[in-house]
């Protein structure tokens, strides 16, 4: 019996490093002409680091990669484009300076001794993604996240790769935009490009996947079919984030298992007169003639969740800068614990307990997580004199020492304590994500604003996320703004949600109202199940079953 043909893609017994720190062992990872390969793993398992060796851009210690027939291990990035190997960045893929043609003109640098056959490239995209047609003359770093996304996957594809390499597709995009994706990703794969998919969400990879390759810690734990995949509770589970399903305590002292609460359930249905930690009055933000925020009035209840979702360039992260007053306003109040911060600058406000995490978490690369947080808790020092410091003065020693307590209390907390004494440069995006709050909390706001904490960690941990927010909220008493796309992990967390379109409130209420809210399923929600429901059970189907396409 004569061999099958040889994979289109062949990586094997793969080493690669970040300087001292070794990240892949021994991969091994093939891929057939015409497949869609859904490339798994919890956060920090190397999936994107084997991405980046394959594209040219990470250089291995060891083994070999070949793409097409031909050996490329150490290439540069150029010599791998050539020969049809194509990836698209997670996050940032764009080029914000320029404008949507010109990063469309450079996408299709291969083809610039061309000009027939760069414009009918050009057109081509522009084909499966009419917006951006209409956007061509406007700057990339003013499109939203989704047309961001839309124009990194165009570029990736302008040259007709043979395989093309998408990392994190769906990352912090709205249902709709997700869904969309979804169509033009299929559209793709039936012109014969073969490829490969790193997704956080299961549920999106393997609606789109019939083989997937699972990876933890820089090593591959399983591959074959995807339904053998979600047979495999072993490997599907929580890594990073600890207390998936852990006992918290009530605001009462009982105990009960952290889980999700039935859509439209809440704690208490609070209203504007009872007892509003948190309020807006009417908030308007402009840019030139565009209100990114227009006339917006919210109210947060002592120990309330409050979630916001929207559409991707809704405005969301814009009222949450006005709010915590990264952004000036150009109408409006903002009312804190009975205080109009209106006029006050960001320091101030977060002074006065409004805590904030941002999309991106922001830490300090080179410190380790215990003194990274030990920063965050600076200003609660009971003891700031310079000489008695330097000297080390029984007050200094004893402020130390009760700071130090308190950060070993919010390590226990948020379950970080395997990872006190790493660097946050090394940590995953969902650990670092951890970090970030635990620093938010130090801070012991009666107010948390946190935009889109899932974003860019795996499934598993997401579903993980919601319980640790719930045993935070019940050990601290504070309240919580949260930003979030993932529908499962937002309506069993929160009491109650606004959808925002265009700048305003569409739909304020109860998880169960504001979800089944026509307009919030027309703008945002859309009806596609794998888009909305990205966590948990709800979203493993797919629409139409896959089959590889042979060039």
């Amino acid at each position: 019996m004569s061999p099958g043909p040889a994979p289109l893609l062949e990586v094997r017994d793969l080493d690669v490093s970040y300087g001292p720190v070794q990240v892949l062992f021994g991969v091994d990872f093939a891929v057939a002409e015409g497949e869609v390969v859904a490339l798994l793993g919890t956060n920090g398992a190397g999936k994107s680091t084997l991405l980046k060796a394959v594209a040219g851009l990470l250089p291995p210690d060891r083994g070999s990669i070949r793409l097409g027939g031909h050996d490329v291990t150490g290439r540069p990035a150029d010599r791998v484009a050539h020969l049809g190997g194509s990836l698209m960045p997670g996050g940032k893929g764009v080029f914000p300076t320029l404008s949507v043609g010109d990063n469309l003109r450079l996408a299709g640098w291969m083809l610039r001794k061309d000009r027939d056959a760069l414009e009918e490239a050009r057109r081509g995209v522009l084909d499966l993604f009419p917006i951006l047609d209409e956007r061509q003359g406007q700057l990339a770093g003013d499109l939203s996240g989704g047309e961001q996304q839309m124009l990194s996957l165009a570029q990736a594809f302008m040259t007709r790769p043979r395989i093309m390499m998408l990392d994190e597709l769906s990352l912090g995009l709205a249902p709709t935009v997700v869904a969309s994706l979804l169509d033009v990703v299929d559209r793709i794969h039936d012109t014969g490009v073969t490829l490969v998919i790193v997704e956080q969400s299961i549920n999106v990879a393997l609606r789109l996947a019939r083989r997937a390759v699972f990876m933890e810690k820089g090593e591959v734990r399983f591959e074959g079919p995807t339904d053998e995949l979600l047979a495999r509770p072993d490997i599907l589970r929580s890594v990073f984030i600890a207390g998936a399903g852990s006992v918290v305590a009530d605001q009462q002292g009982r105990t009960r298992r952290a889980g999700p609460k039935p859509a439209g359930r809440t704690r208490a249905h609070r209203s504007r007169s009872d007892g509003a930690v948190l309020e807006t009055f009417e908030i308007t933000k402009r840019f030139g003639g565009i209100r990114a925020v227009d006339g917006v009035s919210l109210a947060l209840g002592k120990g309330e969740i409050f979630g916001l979702i929207g559409h991707n360039g809704a405005g969301k992260t814009t009222l949450f800068d006005c709010i915590s007053g990264f952004l000036p306003l150009d109408g409006g109040r903002v009312v804190f614990q009975d205080t109009d911060l209106t006029e006050l600058p960001a320091n101030a406000r977060a002074t006065a307990g409004l805590g904030r995490s941002f999309q991106d978490a922001r830490l300090f690369p080179g410190l380790t997580v215990e003194e990274t947080i030990a920063v965050a808790l600076e200003r609660h020092l009971e003891s700031r004199d310079m000489v008695a410091a330097a000297f080390w003065l029984p007050a200094t020693e004893e402020s130390e020492w009760k700071a130090g307590r308190r950060v070993d209390e919010l390590i226990d907390l948020m379950g970080l304590r395997a990872y006190a004494e790493k660097l946050t440069g090394e940590l995953s995006t969902g650990t670092r994500r951890i970090v970030d709050l635990a620093c938010v909390m130090a801070q012991d706001p009666p107010v948390v604003l946190l935009d889109e904490p899932s974003a860019g960690i795996a499934q598993k941990e997401t579903e993980a996320l919601g319980p640790l927010l719930q045993r935070v909220q019940a050990h601290t008493g504070c309240s919580i703004l949260i930003i979030e796309h993932d529908m499962p992990l937002l309506s069993s967390l929160c009491d109650r949600m606004a959808c925002l379109e265009l700048g305003s409130v569409i739909a304020e209420g109860t998880p169960n109202d504001v979800l089944t809210h026509p307009r919030v399923i027309e703008s945002y929600l859309g009806t596609d199940d794998t888009a909305i429901f990205r966590s948990g059970k709800a979203g493993a189907r797919r629409r139409r079953p896959r089959t590889a396409n042979v060039r």
